[in-house]
């Protein structure tokens, strides 16, 4: 277990922090200088490099999470560090190669002039692992739908700062990347205190681009990010954290911080559950299904399930509640590595006295539990640990709840990053269009359709951000995108769409059975795509 009061020993002082905003300021002018070729070196040398750690980067985030490395559960760290890594590795090197500007699967306009590219999936193999999904990128209204700005014109050198997060270990890497080959700055990356531990793994995963000057990683806590985010030399900044960091950062001083700042700041993300006539089966799928939106990740995910949204008149909606709360039982309580969680656990707790604990208690955890009838508090506080509340509106018919859902979690739920919305095939089939104006309506940057948004994450084809026009003073999940491999210019929203039934088992599941080897093989399958792998992935699973 790993013990807080550890948390930060790694530290760089001022003056290394100097030496490496120095040495990267001499390297900007050059990066903007590299061709598409050796861009495309670099990111084939570091898929190298990030395959040779893949196993001792899962190993040390499993041992910090409590997490037996040799356990299925093992596999979640794989998928969610190294496997996301280099997903995002191999797509950026299918842009380059098309020059920056990848053709979409298939563009359409909708009625209102706005434009939707289908982005995923986009190859053979990806059809074949995701029969049924449809991965889109929706362009702000207006906007053309141009991509790989810094492909067609010239940049100007810049140096960014990335506070990297504390939670998924692939979200600091893949932001530097970003940050690289999409907007052409150089990096420095500072490593979060919860898990400076990964910056070691970093410094080998991102090795080619460090050594020749163009990533720097560093180490502290608030004093050196506030230090760095002042910095004269730092020209841009992208957080991955909470409001109150952003908000911190932006309005410490007397004179606000007047540099570009994108960010990703968390979300309340609600489960719209759209009333529908279900089998017995169904119920149990989408039971575990919403089950693994709370306890991915012990629930220390921006889009882990906080609000369940449901209709008061739906006749299921007891049953369906029940066998969540019976999954969510059957699933081990995780160690609550992420500071501070047991803290704001008591805090629901203390606000809502008929919580029900459904998950075992642990010391060093927090259990699963489910709450009723609540107010604006848990609508607009992120848990950021194993809390799952309900809200029930008015609207028993699928049509008129569609509509309700949309306004609700447009208007009191806090944040704007992800949502998702549970359909079943025939009930979508007699909204259709209905579901369209709801997916064209919500307000939010990832919105899965029968899907986790984690999986929107996962897959860097599709933008990962809040949705457009967050303002600084009011800033909710953020301002601008990541991941986004198609480089759209103009993104708004990402929408994956999904069977209302996914077979196999998805890998998110809890209690996947093959999970582990399926993330290790799916390791090797990004570094040396073929079709020998490509069948060991699926036949594992099969199993699962």
């Amino acid at each position: 277990m790993q013990d807080k009061s550890t948390l930060s020993l790694l530290k760089s002082s001022t003056q290394e922090a100097d030496r490496a905003i120095e040495k990267l300021s001499d390297r900007k002018q050059i990066w903007i200088t590299i061709d598409i070729p050796k861009r495309i070196e670099y990111l084939d040398r570091c898929i190298e490099s990030v395959i040779a750690v893949s196993e001792e980067w899962a190993n040390a985030a499993c041992i910090a999470k409590g997490i037996d490395p040799t356990s299925q559960l093992a596999g979640e760290e794989w998928m969610a560090g190294a496997v996301s890594t280099l997903l995002n590795l191999r797509q950026l090197i299918t842009s380059l190669q098309a020059n920056g500007q990848p053709r979409p699967v298939k563009i359409h306009t909708r009625s209102n002039g706005q434009i939707v590219a289908q982005v995923f999936p986009d190859s053979l193999m990806d059809r074949l692992l995701w029969l049924r999904f449809r991965g889109e990128i929706w362009i702000e209204p207006g906007k053309p739908t141009t991509q790989g700005l810094i492909y067609r014109t010239s940049a100007n050198a810049r140096v960014s700062l990335v506070l990297g997060a504390g939670n998924i270990s692939s979200i600091a890497p893949i932001d530097t990347l970003y940050k690289l080959f999409a907007e052409d700055q150089v990096v420095l990356l500072k490593m979060n205190p919860v898990n400076d531990y990964m910056g070691a793994i970093l410094e080998q995963a991102l090795q080619p681009l460090i050594a020749d000057g163009f990533v720097q990683i560093v180490y502290g806590g608030a004093d050196l990010g506030r230090y760095l985010c002042h910095h004269s030399k730092i020209e841009t900044i992208h957080i991955t954290g909470s409001a109150q960091t952003h908000d911190a950062i932006v309005w410490d001083t007397q004179t606000p911080l007047q540099k570009t700042i994108t960010s990703e700041l968390g979300c309340v993300t609600p489960i719209l559950v759209v009333p529908g006539n279900w089998s017995k089966s169904d119920l149990a799928f989408q039971a575990r299904h919403v089950a693994a939106m709370v306890v991915h990740n012990a629930s220390f995910n921006c889009a882990a399930a906080q609000v369940l949204v449901t209709s008061k008149g739906w006749q299921q909606r007891e049953a369906f509640l029940t066998q969540l709360k019976q999954e969510l039982a059957k699933i081990p309580a995780r160690q609550a590595y992420y500071p501070k969680a047991e803290e704001r656990y008591q805090k629901f707790l203390d606000r809502y006295p008929n919580a029900e604990i459904v998950g075992e208690k642990a010391v060093g955890s927090v259990p699963w539990t489910v709450i009723s009838d609540v107010d604006e508090y848990a609508l607009t506080t992120e848990a950021f640990c194993g809390i799952l509340a309900e809200v029930t509106l008015e609207g028993s018919q699928a049509k008129t709840f569609l509509r309700e859902a949309v306004e609700f979690a447009n208007t009191k739920i806090w944040g704007n990053l992800s949502c998702v919305v549970l359909i079943d095939a025939t009930t979508q089939k007699n909204c259709a269009a209905e579901l369209e104006s709801a997916i064209a309506n919500l307000h939010y940057g990832a919105i899965g359709i029968n899907i986790w948004t984690g999986i929107i994450y996962f897959l860097s084809p599709l933008t990962w951000g809040a949705f457009p026009g967050n303002l600084p003073t009011d800033i909710q999940s953020g301002r601008g995108v990541v991941h986004n491999t198609y480089l759209f210019d103009h993104p708004q929203k990402s929408v994956l769409r999904a069977p209302f039934r996914i077979y196999p088992t998805p890998s998110w599941f809890a209690g996947h059975k093959t999970v582990l080897p399926l993330a290790q093989a799916f390791a090797k399958l990004q570094a040396k795509p073929g079709w020998s792998q490509f069948l060991k992935v699926a036949w594992l699973g099969l199993w699962g």
